[in-house]
């Protein structure tokens, strides 16, 4: 039967978000609620959070909380219930959520301390008598939580990991064993020991009851050296409790025929479709041509693959194609943006930075959406493309392999294609799948059919909620 989830995280949709980790959490109480589950978040309480949850009742407080005083309090976001740990010395500071530049010193404690509460309401339940059957961690911020669980007897709560970038781990010192509340006897190869050192997400693996990720590919991937980036011998030997549960969108705010940040440009119809491209162009001061014009939404990262566009642009705007780019990151990959725009005036426009009714914009104007990514989890920026009409190029990895059709002779024969992909992932094969798309797109007739293929594909959370809620009943059963 439903029962009540406690689901920890470090971002949540539309408190704080520095990527897809915020929107699957902020999207996962309301869609799991059709499903009967009950589910409450435990977030930090960064600066502003509180006001903005209208959080006032403390439900929880310690007077030493990893160095200090902390409470959590109960608020309300969007019909769905949120905890704030309220720790000052802790999340009271400036900079995003885990350090701007760079990551503050004392992460590990701060986000050991959130998963100590998390262990600890699991465990106890709140003043309303509110007590959740599932712990729920979210990636290595949270990876402590179902470890601190298993460590102080408790087996009555079950517990869920989910990884949703396996790249972070949250690595500490093996010296702060003891500061962290850890037992000595734990650290071992079997569950907190990571080549000679703590990681917060390899305790959370190695304790969880299941374990899931957010795409069947990249649950594939993980258990492969090439991509479980050292945890995949731990990944493979637990397989038979790792589920891949694609992620969804969350077709409220993502919703073409609806979109607020669209005025400008009007709703996303293929009858729309041109004037929302022409504004697009307008905004970016680029010129109009007959190739497609792409979209790059995005961190600029190597991990992305945006170095593939930088060595594929000249050829691509050679052939007639345009590029509008949304992003920031490494300042080398900045700078070559910014080389890219003085070359090609015209043809290439940048925006630095993140601008979220901007890029509801882009994905309205744009014919095309690059994905190039080297390892995608799973990936939210082509569903949003496919949305909009805004076609994905996407590489053979993680998500993007789950969610977009290649247009290849078969798949066009059976008119199901809603996209390109490419592999190996590299920028001779991107590159020619930047060919690829122009030729379809010369193709107006079939361009319109695969974009309405793509407008058509159900990508919103009822079916992975589902999965969610079937993995909660069976370990509760």
């Amino acid at each position: 039967m439903p029962g009540r989830v406690l689901s920890v995280a470090s971002e949540y949709v539309p408190l704080v978000k520095t990527g897809g980790l915020a929107d699957v959490a902020g999207a996962l109480p309301g869609a799991l609620r059709g499903q009967g589950w009950d589910m409450r978040t435990l977030i930090p309480a960064y600066p502003g959070l509180i006001a903005k949850a209208g959080a006032k009742a403390v439900v929880w407080s310690d007077p030493d909380l990893f160095g200090g005083p902390a409470q959590v309090l109960a608020g309300q976001v969007a019909g769905t219930d949120v905890l704030l740990l309220d720790a000052p010395h802790l999340y009271d500071r400036k900079g995003g959520p885990y350090g701007d530049p760079g990551d503050f010193p004392d992460n590990a404690k701060r986000f050991a301390a959130l998963s100590w509460v998390a262990a600890q309401i699991a465990r106890d339940g709140l003043p309303d008598g509110w007590l959740p059957d599932i712990l729920h961690g979210h990636d290595w911020q949270a990876g402590f939580a179902p470890a601190y669980l298993r460590f102080s007897g408790d087996t009555r709560v079950k517990t869920v990991m989910t990884i949703h970038n396996i790249a972070f781990q949250g690595n500490a010192p093996a010296a702060m064993l003891g500061a962290l509340r850890l037992p000595i006897e734990a650290f071992n190869s079997d569950t907190l020991e990571y080549y000679g050192h703590l990681s917060s997400l390899k305790a959370g693996l190695a304790t969880a009851d299941a374990i899931t990720t957010v795409s069947p590919t990249y649950a594939a991937e993980l258990m492969r050296g090439d991509f479980g980036m050292g945890l995949e011998g731990l990944i493979a030997h637990r397989s038979a409790d790792l589920y891949g549960i694609l992620n969804g969108v969350d077709d409220t705010v993502w919703n073409p025929e609806t979109d607020p940040e669209v005025k400008p440009y009007g709703k996303t119809t293929l009858k729309r479709k041109a004037a929302n491209r022409d504004a697009l162009l307008a905004e970016f001061g680029l010129q109009d041509t007959s190739g497609p014009l792409a979209i790059v939404v995005s961190r600029l990262t190597d991990q992305k693959g945006i170095d593939m566009i930088v060595d594929t642009a000249a050829d691509f705007v050679g052939m007639g194609g345009t590029l509008a780019i949304l992003g920031s990151g490494e300042q080398r990959l900045e700078e070559a943006m910014k080389d890219l725009v003085k070359a090609h005036p015209g043809k290439i426009g940048l925006r630095i930075g993140y601008d979220e009714a901007l890029s509801h914009r882009m994905f309205a104007g744009g014919d095309a959406v690059l994905v190039p990514s080297r390892f995608e989890p799973c990936g939210l920026t082509q569903l949003y493309g496919l949305r909009y009409g805004c076609v994905p190029v996407v590489a053979l990895t993680g998500g993007l392999a789950d969610t977009v059709i290649d247009a290849n002779p078969m798949a066009q024969q059976a008119n199901v294609a809603t996209g390109v992909q490419f592999h190996p992932v590299d920028a001779l094969a991107f590159g020619q799948a930047l060919r690829k798309l122009m030729e379809l797109h010369a193709d107006s007739k079939g361009w319109a059919a695969m974009q309405k293929r793509g407008m058509s594909q159900a990508l919103g959370w009822d079916t992975s909620a589902l999965a969610y809620a079937q993995l909660y009943e069976s370990l509760t059963a």
